[in-house]
């Protein structure tokens, strides 16, 4: 590997983790509502609980912004033609960013948008397709975990019924980083669901 080449690479991951580290929906709940999204609704940094807690234009504004901050470094991976796996790695370095983002003292969320938007640059029809799924079932049954899950199935079925094995491995990958990253964060959303029983 040639030192430009390698440069090139370095500086592709590294702008994958610090975009990703933009804490959105904690910018967004400050500067609208004055308050740390993190100590309301049910204590995750994402666009789902920017929705519920401080409303849906505000939560639509985050996971618009935080899909777009998963579609740049994989783009940019992909013009400057690294290969597919340097894209495998700057998509996944951008969702450890929102999960663990140094701008907000390694307190992020969950990753959802963000790994769509990785999805929507390497296998766009399959995500697409996806969310078309995760949008429809949401307005019907208004369950976001629900709908997620079952539109995060049809972009694997798609895959794998298209035999694209590297693709269907990173889509597998990084949908499950969305439940470590639940699991890793369960003892302060606990932490916060006592002070608001207590206060109530």
């Amino acid at each position: 590997m040639e030192s430009s080449e390698f440069i090139q690479i370095a500086s592709v991951l590294v702008f994958a983790y610090l975009l990703g580290s933009l804490p959105t929906a904690l910018i967004v709940s400050k500067r609208f509502k004055g308050v740390d999204i993190r100590a309301i609704g049910d204590g995750n940094m994402g666009a789902r609980n920017t929705f519920h807690a401080i409303g849906p234009r505000f939560g639509f504004m985050v996971a618009v912004i935080d899909f777009g901050k998963g579609v740049l470094p994989v783009l940019l991976a992909y013009l400057l033609g690294l290969s597919l796996g340097w894209q495998f790695l700057a998509g996944v370095l951008v969702i450890l960013g929102h999960d663990f983002p140094v701008f907000a003292g390694f307190k992020g969320g969950q990753g959802t948008a963000s790994s769509l938007g990785t999805m929507a640059v390497l296998f766009p029809v399959a995500t697409f397709i996806g969310l078309a799924v995760y949008g429809g079932l949401f307005l019907i049954k208004r369950n976001s975990n629900l709908s997620c899950s079952i539109g995060g199935a049809v972009i694997a079925s798609i895959l794998a019924v298209s035999q694209q094995w590297l693709l269907l491995a990173y889509a597998v990958t990084v949908f499950l980083l969305i439940p470590v990253k639940l699991f890793v964060d369960s003892p302060r959303r606990k932490a916060i669901a006592v002070v608001r029983n207590t206060r109530n």
